[in-house]
């Protein structure tokens, strides 16, 4: 992912924030504040045909400061609407781990609405699994929602 990658990366994050089920955020954050809230290792687009039409993109955020947690980190992946059922989702996983294990990442944990049953499935396909779920964690639109927790720890490192 690139900073001239962000129009479209936004696009498909408003998308997402759109359906009410991929995240507690309401706006998408301005590319500055997003860039700084992200890790630098496993940054992803899925491009289209030519390259210049991005499918989906995948990136890591430190759970913690602390630097106990630096091998840990949260899962963010977007896929847009059109290419959704297409294995968009999965390849950006296959390199997010791949790129994460690379960086000395050992446990990749995402927290994910009880709704938003496929990316649960894309997550347990690439071996996360579930540790809990949070109940009524927090308020979105005047609702309370419960967040599932998974993590996946690797094989390689850790």
């Amino acid at each position: 992912m690139r900073a001239q990658d962000w129009p479209q990366v936004r696009a498909i994050y408003l998308a997402g924030i759109a359906t009410g089920n991929a995240t507690f955020e309401q706006n998408v954050p301005e590319w500055e504040k997003w860039d700084a809230g992200h890790l630098h290792q496993a940054r992803i687009v899925a491009r289209g045909k030519g390259d210049a039409e991005i499918l989906g993109w995948a990136a890591l955020s430190a759970v913690s400061g602390r630097c106990v947690y630096a091998g840990v980190a949260e899962v963010s992946v977007y896929v847009a609407e059109r290419p959704r059922g297409r294995r968009v989702g999965w390849q950006l996983m296959e390199r997010l781990i791949t790129d994460s294990e690379t960086a000395g990442i050992w446990t990749l944990q995402a927290g994910i609405f009880p709704e938003n049953a496929a990316s649960i499935a894309l997550h347990e396909r690439a071996g996360f699994r579930v540790v809990g779920r949070r109940e009524r964690i927090g308020q979105m639109n005047g609702l309370w929602r419960d967040v599932v927790l998974l993590e996946r720890r690797s094989s390689i490192i850790g």
